[in-house]
């Protein structure tokens, strides 16, 4: 059966603007003018007897019509992108892209990839690092490693690892804190979850204490600064148990505390293709 011949600069036009909701950025990321790429998105709206995009005095907006096409067009580019990858630079190797919360990204699975990498030479694994927000369409993503509680809506999660939280801090101030009750002495290093200190502090028994320091959007940079000495962080045990081993980051209370643990996802919309599966089996086996 012949098919119409595709607008294929057409195509990609859009799908760079609708990814970047912004016609410069789609320019430049495909080497073209601004006018250029206007151009052919407007030829195709043209084509197709719709509007794509809404011309706002400050950018682009898509219309209902171009939301619904873009994740068609953008998973049609990734997957081409991904098949033709497979036959460059020697032997075909199936490519699996992965977004992984940074976290357990340098806690667990970076010290592991030699590992995989020897049990699935036919697999190349492809990083993005992330701050626990993350879109698995939207980035072109197979897979992402996510902390939480397994409930994200239209996701497949496979639970991984759990990992529960205590107090860390350096030696100086560890010698500081000899009962729990003393961490109100001291500032407490904080996430965007505001509630993790309290529900820690109400675990071990202790009231009064209110949790004052610098808040941080990723584990790893509150751990910098609990090293650091800047403060006593609330931190996943398993992520640091080389700091800990190291004495660069001591526990100085045993109360634990679960927020959630880590999970493997993907879209419930696509397929599990094989290299997913293959490596869902693997961290699951890890785990």
């Amino acid at each position: 059966m012949l098919h119409p011949t595709l607008p294929l600069n057409a195509l990609r036009a859009f799908e760079a603007a609708a990814r970047h909701q912004n016609f410069t950025r789609a320019a430049l990321e495909l080497c073209v003018s601004q006018a250029a790429l206007s151009h052919q998105i407007r030829g195709l709206e043209d084509r197709l007897g719709i509007r794509l995009f809404h011309r706002l005095p400050r950018g682009v907006a898509l219309t209902d019509e171009g939301a619904a096409l873009y994740p068609v067009l953008n998973e049609s580019f990734e997957r081409l992108s991904a098949s033709i990858a497979r036959y460059t630079g020697g032997p075909a190797r199936e490519v699996l892209t992965l977004g992984v919360v940074g976290t357990f990204a340098t806690g667990w699975l970076l010290p592991r990839l030699a590992a995989f990498e020897s049990a699935h030479p036919d697999i190349e694994l492809r990083l993005q690092t992330h701050n626990n927000r993350i879109d698995l369409a939207g980035e072109g993503l197979d897979l992402a490693i996510r902390f939480g509680d397994g409930d994200w809506q239209g996701q497949a999660c496979t639970a991984i690892l759990d990992a529960p939280f205590a107090p860390l801090c350096a030696p100086a101030l560890a010698r500081r804190l000899k009962q729990p009750r003393d961490l109100g002495t001291l500032p407490l290093l904080r996430s965007y979850r505001s509630d993790e200190w309290p529900r820690w502090l109400q675990a071990a028994g202790v009231s009064g204490v209110e949790a004052r320091g610098p808040v941080f959007d990723s584990s790893l940079t509150v751990a910098m600064a609990a090293a650091g000495g800047a403060g006593v962080a609330l931190l996943p045990l398993r992520m640091f148990e080389q700091e800990l081993a190291e004495g660069r980051l001591l526990q100085p209370f045993g109360t634990t505390l679960d927020l959630g643990r880590y999970w493997l996802t993907r879209l419930r919309s696509r397929a599990e293709r094989e290299p997913a599966k293959r490596f869902r089996e693997w961290l699951q086996a890890q785990g």
